[in-house]
């Protein structure tokens, strides 16, 4: 895979412009990234940048809300934004004969968003209720949210990017308007666009939308990297009467501009990234105690975290802790496979040209490198960085960037008063219950008397009576 060619500019106000023309298809895509995004929320206003990137649709402009979704649907087009970690991303795409109309929305949405107090108190009772739905009825879908606040504790990687059912009900105009002002600029902007258009009349239609942007008036300030972990601690986030439990173990583990990123894929592949990992191998096909396993990074511009994901009948709880944990334990002192390493990669050469596959993939591609401060060579180059993956680059990557097994966070949900007992054996032990309207310990809890009562000691080595499943 090689990036196509295009054009990389910046407007006379900073704003940064890149350019892909592919004629192919009559439509133009387009991502635009604001540096910042959920990492901007102040404590106890999470959920602020989600809140104030979806209201940039929701009237902007000569627009009300209905006029501006209006406006996108009569043209078949697609225009949503969202806050990430590290920005707020406006993204969709229109038939090529209808740019003018796609310049106008995204200007207005970003330069004349109306921030309507209506709309902010639907899409904030909208996001409060989903997420008490989600506890009702799909409580997996948390447990990312839930363990990233254990794991990263007041970092802004640990902040929820959505927001709680009390940070939410807390937030109003004032604190959507403010965060607006002070971080929406076009020294924080980046527009890419790739489709079937004429680069120097888009760089001309461009540059007379977004030239008055003016710069944001508060600084972005560095983010720092997390801290790593040493020992093991257990969020038990109890759900009374549960009949499965839903696990997450985690640390810290590297950056988007990890040196070694198509030996860690191949690693990580190999360990829980496909059916035939040794995680599905050992929890699914070996024991039968879940229907899915798996291992993911999460890289921003510091080390996000990597995690195992899986769940499991209220009864094997601790079994399938072990037996994640065991063949953590497993990957870290013997590495992968020569056969499990060809076949990683073999399944990643595959699948890896599917995301280049339209005008859209290349946008976010572009923007992705844009935001991340990634050089070209980062697609250019993947394919054969794939190629000369061994098993010396394997053992490089198991060493730095998956972690001891001693050294983790778990988040759990599940049956306290049945699985409590077992758990607490695995290190020290903080509780909070699904009901809470935080993600965070329970206010009511004391960690340190939940400590006490459930003991933390040293955690015993979980799964070493377990390796035969691997």
């Amino acid at each position: 895979m090689k990036i196509p060619a295009h054009e990389r500019l910046r407007l006379s106000n900073g704003v940064r412009l890149i350019l892909l023309p592919e004629h192919e298809v009559p439509l133009i895509a387009f991502e635009a990234v604001m540096r910042g995004g959920c990492r901007l929320d102040p404590t106890g206003s999470e959920g602020v940048a989600s809140l104030t990137a979806e209201l940039l649709t929701h009237g902007a402009g000569e627009r009300d809300a209905y006029g501006f979704a209006d406006a996108v649907e009569g043209a078949g087009g697609s225009l949503d934004a969202d806050a990430h970690r590290e920005a707020t991303i406006v993204h969709g795409q229109f038939l090529a004969r209808d740019r003018e109309l796609l310049l106008e929305l995204l200007a207005d949405a970003l330069l004349r968003p109306h921030f309507d107090a209506t709309e902010l108190d639907k899409v904030r009772e909208r996001r409060i209720e989903s997420i008490r739905a989600a506890k009702d009825s799909d409580p997996q879908s948390l447990l990312d949210t839930y363990g990233r606040g254990l794991l990263f504790g007041t970092h802004p990687y640990g902040k929820p990017g959505g927001g709680s059912e009390v940070s939410l009900a807390a937030i109003g105009r004032d604190e959507v308007l403010h965060l607006y002002r002070e971080h929406f600029g076009a020294d924080r902007l980046t527009l890419v666009f790739a489709g079937d258009f004429d680069p120097e009349s888009l760089e001309e239609a461009v540059a007379r939308r977004f030239e008055s942007l003016p710069p944001a008036r508060a600084a972005l300030r560095p983010l720092a990297a997390p801290a790593r972990l040493s020992g093991r601690r257990v969020l038990l986030i109890d759900s009374p009467g549960s009949e499965q439990s839903y696990f997450w173990i985690a640390s810290v583990g590297v950056a988007r501009a990890y040196a070694l990123r198509a030996a860690l894929d191949v690693t990580n592949t190999a360990f829980g990234g496909s059916f035939g990992s040794m995680l599905m191998q050992a929890l699914r096909v070996r024991t039968g105690l879940t229907y899915s396993a798996y291992s993911s990074f999460r890289r921003g511009s510091v080390p996000g975290e990597f995690a195992i994901h899986s769940f499991t009948q209220t009864a094997s709880t601790a079994r399938a802790l072990d037996i994640a944990l065991e063949t953590l334990r497993v990957l870290k002192r013997r590495g992968a496979a020569a056969a499990a390493i060809d076949s990683a990669r073999s399944y990643i050469l595959g699948q890896y040209p599917l995301g280049f596959e339209t005008a859209a993939d290349w946008a976010a591609a572009l923007a992705d490198l844009a935001l991340y401060e990634l050089p070209q060579s980062y697609i250019d180059e993947y394919d054969p960085a794939l190629q000369r993956v061994d098993a010396h680059q394997v053992r490089e990557v198991t060493a730095a960037a998956f972690p001891d097994p001693s050294d983790v966070d778990i988040a759990l949900i599940g049956d306290a008063a049945y699985i409590r007992s077992e758990v607490a054996q695995l290190g020290t032990l903080l509780e909070t219950t699904l009901a809470a309207p935080t993600f965070g310990v329970a206010p009511s809890a004391d960690p340190g008397a939940a400590v006490a009562a459930h003991g933390a000691g040293n955690p015993r080595r979980c799964g070493e009576a377990s390796g035969e499943y691997i």
